[in-house]
Parts: C-alpha cells; structure tokens; sequence
C-alpha cells in the first residue's frame, strides 16, 4: 500500500504549545520529516495549543496539577482529530499516555545539563551566604538546597523569556535553564554556565523531543518511524522507567540521566527530600537492551533507601 503523503492542501497538523522553544521543536519536527519525505514545508501545518500550565503562571505546579498541564489540550486536540500529532519536551510529559495515543518518536537528543544563568556570579560556589535565587522546578530547588541550605529559593515560573525578563528585573540573582532550549533557541549571548552532570543530575529526558501520534494512524507511525533516533529511545527507556517505577511527577524531586557506552548503557538516578535535607543517589550499568528494567531496579533500590513518606512536602526554609 502506497503512503498517502500530506500535501499544501491537505496537510499534517502538527500541535504543540505556543513558546518560542515550543515553536522551535515543531519547526524542526517539520524540518526533519518534509526533509525525509522530499515535501515542501507548506505539507505541514503547525497549529498552538495553549495549555493549563502555559495559562497559569502564578502559582507552583505542584499546586494545580503537575506535568499533566502541558500536554492534555493537545492530547485532546489530537484524540478529536483536530492535530495528527504532537511535539512535547519529554521532561513534561507523563509516564503514562491516555488511552489511544502512542509515544516512540524521539528527536536526536540535544545537550540534557542544566545551564546556571546570572549577570554577575559564575557558579553556584561564588553565591553570597542568603542571595536569592528563582526557579520553578522542585528537582532544581533540592539539589542547590541540598549543596547550599542558606541560600533564598523563590518561584520562577514562565517560559524562557520570562524568567529570563525576571533575572533582568532583579527578582533573583541567578536562575537555571536547560542547555537544550538555550541551544535551540540559538541564544549563545546568554550568560550561562554549562553544570556537570555529576554536579547537578539533570531531570529524566531533559533534552530530548517526543513526537505523539493516535494509535491507529498508519501514515502518521510510517512517517515518525522515518525520522526517531534509535539512541535517543534506548536512553529515554531506561529513564522513563526509573521515573515511572517511582510514581514520578513535577511534584517530585526525581534526577535521572542514561548514556551509552558502545553496546553498554549507563543509568545514574537521584531522589531528594523537597528541602534538600536528604538525597538518595545510585547507578547502574547493563546491555542497551536491558535498560528499562536497570531503571525499574534502581528505583526499587532508591525506595526501599529513601523509607516511606521520603516525598512528603516541607517548605524550605
């Protein structure tokens, strides 16, 4: 059976959120797939959806919901036949896709490490003793607890402009980003300092790109399959295990990142008390095949360390 390939009159309704890094995925979705299939840019029609996370930005997520915010208008939209398919950051997306949606398309992951971004200090070791400090993300704010108690941590919520418009007004003395969104955004004149990864384990698939289809469009699988990268799905494998054994969400302080090595995967995780008053950190190393269960296995081991109620909310101080 011949594929019934999208045309400038019948296009394929790509959905995602309205950022500018969100806009830049899609882009480059489209890109990838017109450049696979020989088709013109005018075959794809990119459609925004705003969503309950990108609507409300004045209060944590842990108060309105969690990563579910940012992903179900479009998985709706998609669902109703409105989109073909999604783009999401696999860093907000659940472990767990409604019933009728697939997720195996991955982008060819970029740069997953935090960036630290401040106008006047290098690293989070040059930080005077009290200066505050804005971010969103629970994950972030236990691990700089965790190193450094005295320090002020406030909400930051918003897209990267935004924070970065917060920064640049003086609500806090330096805040973190993800290299990933820096670098697709091309925004190499922002002051940003690359953390290592043994420094600041990053959250599971920061980095990398989803695409998200309805289970049963055989175009939509054929085409995605044409441009998923191999490597960038073994390693989320392993992560998004580890994430989904532990009930993770943007309510819990989880770090998880897979490399590979060869024939060989390598998976570090790391769970943190919401203050940063107790971390749990561990590893494994096994065959690319048996990541999924590396990551499931560590985070058995992490729970029964970590105790019952390890997750339970205390507002730093």
């Amino acid at each position: 059976m011949t594929l019934a390939l999208p045309t400038p009159d019948a296009p394929l309704k790509i959905g995602t959120r309205g950022s500018p890094l969100a806009l830049a995925q899609a882009n480059e979705t489209r890109d990838r797939l017109a450049t696979a299939f020989d088709l013109p840019f005018e075959a794809f029609s990119i459609v925004v959806i705003k969503t309950t996370g990108d609507r409300i930005i004045d209060r944590p997520l842990k108060e309105i919901g969690g990563k579910g915010l940012f992903t179900r208008e479009i998985e709706q939209a998609m669902l109703a036949g409105e989109i073909d398919i999604a783009v999401h950051s696999m860093k907000d997306m659940p472990v767990l896709q409604p019933e009728g949606l697939v997720l195996e398309c991955y982008l060819p992951r970029e740069d997953p490490r935090d960036a630290f971004i401040s106008p006047a200090y290098g690293a989070i070791a040059e930080l005077p003793e009290g200066v505050t400090v804005g971010t969103s993300s629970l994950r972030r704010r236990a691990q700089l607890l965790a190193r450094r108690p005295d320090l002020d941590v406030v909400e930051f919520r918003g897209n990267l402009q935004t924070r970065l418009a917060k920064l640049a007004d003086g609500v806090a003395s330096c805040t973190f980003l993800a290299m990933a969104g820096l670098n697709r955004l091309g925004m190499h004149d922002v002051p940003s300092h690359p953390i290592d990864e043994t420094d600041m384990l990053p959250a599971v698939a920061q980095g990398a790109i989803g695409i998200e289809r309805r289970g049963d469009d055989a175009r939509a699988e054929e085409m995605l399959d044409a441009i998923h990268d191999r490597a960038t799905g073994e390693r989320l494998a392993a992560e998004r295990a580890f994430l989904a054994a532990l009930d993770g969400s943007c309510e819990t302080p989880i770090a998880g990142l897979a490399t590979l090595r060869g024939d060989r995967l390598y998976l570090r995780g790391e769970v943190l008390r919401p203050d940063g008053s107790e971390t749990n950190a561990g590893e494994r190393e096994g065959p690319i095949a048996e990541g999924a269960e590396m990551g499931r296995d560590l985070a058995r081991e992490l729970l029964e360390r970590a105790g019952p109620g390890f997750f339970d909310w205390i507002e730093p101080r």
